[in-house]
């Protein structure tokens, strides 16, 4: 007599439906961004080489502009932990992209300040503007949209950070004019971060 509850022949398993990063092109890093990342590694402890990780995958985005299956390799064999250590960091991050983007990511706030002064709006005038929807990119290429948590500027708001630099106090009205200025003058059109200016 076994104190074990008895299986149904009908049981169904649990299967994971975590998909994997596409693979993308071969990944190496470049001359440089490999010295970079050697430079960053002897910072840690010999044994510690792995909290490398997110200056790694920074480097990978800033060379390629996302983040594959065979850089995560790449990665890993470098730093000498699994791909699936580098994965579960890819994917925690939202900062990290495993698929292409456009020139532009446009991450806009959207918690507390932002929302109580029109992020809404604004992420609305992006969208009609270009026909997408967050998380899109427009049929260019040159525009990404994320909604994205609090960037930091709540007395600035609504805050829109392009790729790694700022624009601040957005209201819809002032979109159209924000895109065409980033398609002709690059990240030179943006008003910047407050608190870094007010530093200077």
């Amino acid at each position: 007599m076994s104190f074990h509850p008895k299986m149904a022949y009908d049981a169904t398993f649990h299967k994971s439906t975590r998909t994997l990063a596409d693979n993308g092109p071969v990944f190496t890093f470049t001359p440089e961004n490999r010295a970079r990342l050697d430079e960053i590694v002897t910072r840690y402890p010999a044994d510690r080489s792995r909290s490398a990780v997110l200056p790694a995958l920074f480097l990978v985005q800033h060379q390629q502009g996302y983040i594959t299956g065979h850089a995560m390799r790449h990665v890993a064999e470098i730093l000498k932990v699994t791909p699936a250590d580098v994965e579960d960091v890819v994917t925690y991050y939202t900062m990290f992209y495993t698929k292409p983007v456009g020139t532009f990511v446009l991450s806009v706030c959207r918690t507390l300040s932002c929302a109580v002064n029109g992020a809404e709006r604004v992420v609305e005038e992006i969208c009609n503007h270009l026909h997408i929807k967050p998380g899109q990119t427009d049929a260019s290429g040159t525009f990404t949209l994320i909604e994205a948590e609090c960037l930091g500027a709540c007395d600035r708001a609504p805050v829109i950070m392009v790729n790694d630099a700022w624009q601040e106090l957005q209201r819809p009205e002032d979109i159209p004019a924000l895109l065409e200025n980033l398609r002709q003058h690059g990240e030179a059109a943006l008003t910047g971060c407050h608190h870094v200016i007010e530093k200077k």
